[in-house]
């Protein structure tokens, strides 16, 4: 019997995970001193038990390796507060990754502008 479901659990879980972290954020953890921090997509293994969160970070204070770093530092707090909300028998592990993808998509529009400026 298929299911009524439009997806899989763990990308249910993985977009619930994400609209936390988004709360916690805001009511919680200052993340401010990073800039402006989004978390643009959650990975969560099959097991529920490890979640990968991709951030990007809007007018950055500190380099990338320092932002993930910092990230990864708050993790323990990000996950205490998800523990409260997420309705799963097990809170996952974070572990934060820089997400370049809108650096990327600028960068290629800008090659692109370029391009056809010079037709």
């Amino acid at each position: 019997m298929k299911s009524e479901r439009p997806f899989k659990r763990t990308e249910r879980v993985a977009n619930e995970i994400q609209h936390i972290l988004g709360e916690i954020q805001t009511q919680f953890i200052d993340l401010s001193d990073l800039g402006f921090v989004t978390f643009s997509r959650v990975s969560i293994s099959s097991d529920l038990k490890y979640a990968k969160v991709f951030f990007s970070v809007v007018k950055k204070k500190k380099s990338i390796e320092n932002l993930q770093l910092e990230m990864n530092n708050r993790a323990k707090a990000f996950r205490k507060f998800l523990g409260q909300e997420l309705r799963i028998k097990y809170t996952p592990e974070l572990k934060f990754y820089y997400d370049d993808t809108m650096e990327y998509t600028q960068k290629l529009d800008s090659i692109f502008h370029q391009l056809d400026s010079h037709e």
